[in-house]
């Protein structure tokens, strides 16, 4: 049994400062929600073929892959990111422990 929840407040991209070679997009290109792709509804072909519309389909498909690599694209980044700050702690923590080493000699 399906449960379809209203939210009350809708999924919104956080806000980011533009970064060099960071992908344009035009302010009036609104990415695709998951309740928009759960709730997306294609209409029937016409008369005398059976099924939807491809080129609906398709229109939304490209759609959908075009954000989904826009997520991607930011996952990888976030941990590339990750792992450069971890590698950094690391190198730092190992300052302050040759310090403390250093200072009780």
């Amino acid at each position: 049994m399906r449960v379809f929840l209203r939210r009350t407040v809708r999924n919104q991209r956080p806000a980011r400062a533009a970064r060099p070679g960071a992908n344009y997009r035009s302010s009036a290109y609104l990415p695709l929600l998951p309740w928009q792709v759960r709730e997306r509804r294609f209409r029937r072909t016409r008369l005398g073929r059976r099924g939807l519309d491809p080129e609906e389909v398709g229109r939304f498909l490209d759609r959908v892959a075009g954000d989904l690599a826009a997520v991607h694209e930011a996952l990888r980044d976030s941990r590339l990111e990750t792992a450069r700050i971890k590698d950094a702690l690391r190198r730092w923590q190992s300052e302050q422990a040759q310090r403390a080493h250093a200072g009780r000699r």
